[in-house]
C-alpha cells in the first residue's frame, strides 16, 4: 500500500473566516463541501490542510486525513489489528471511499482514496 499524503483536518466553527487566516499563510483553496475545504500551497501542493465544520456521513469528526492507494487493504489491516472502526468502510457521494479509525491515542483518522 503506497500513502498519497497525509492531511492535518483542524476544526473550524467557520471553514471561510479560516480560509482567510491560512490564506495569509500562502495557502489556497482547491476543494470546498461546504463542510470541509482544503487548502494548499500552490507552489508545494501536498502541503495541504483541510478545514472542517462537521463530518458529513461520520459520526464523528476526523482530525488527520491518510490518503492510500488501496484503501480496502488499508481497512482489512486495520480491521485485522483490532483497532476502533468509527466510521465503516464506504463510497461517498463526494468521490472518495473511505473509513474512520481511532488511533491508540483517540485520535480519528479518516483514511480515504479517491474514485
Amino acid at each position: 500500500m503506497t500513502v498519497h499524503r497525509v492531511v492535518p483536518v483542524v476544526h473550524a466553527e467557520d471553514p471561510r473566516q479560516s480560509r482567510e487566516f491560512y490564506g495569509l499563510l500562502g495557502l489556497e483553496e482547491v476543494m470546498d463541501h461546504g463542510w470541509i475545504m482544503t487548502l494548499a500551497s500552490p507552489t508545494a501542493p501536498a502541503a495541504q490542510i483541510s478545514l472542517l465544520g462537521r463530518d458529513r456521513s461520520a459520526p464523528v469528526d476526523p482530525d488527520i486525513s491518510v490518503e492510500v492507494d488501496d484503501v480496502d487493504a488499508a481497512y482489512a489491516a486495520v480491521r485485522g489489528s483490532g483497532a476502533e472502526i468509527v466510521h465503516p468502510l464506504q463510497d461517498e457521494e463526494w468521490g472518495v471511499r473511505r473509513f474512520l479509525v481511532r488511533d491508540p491515542d483517540g485520535r480519528v483518522v479518516n483514511v480515504l482514496a479517491h474514485r
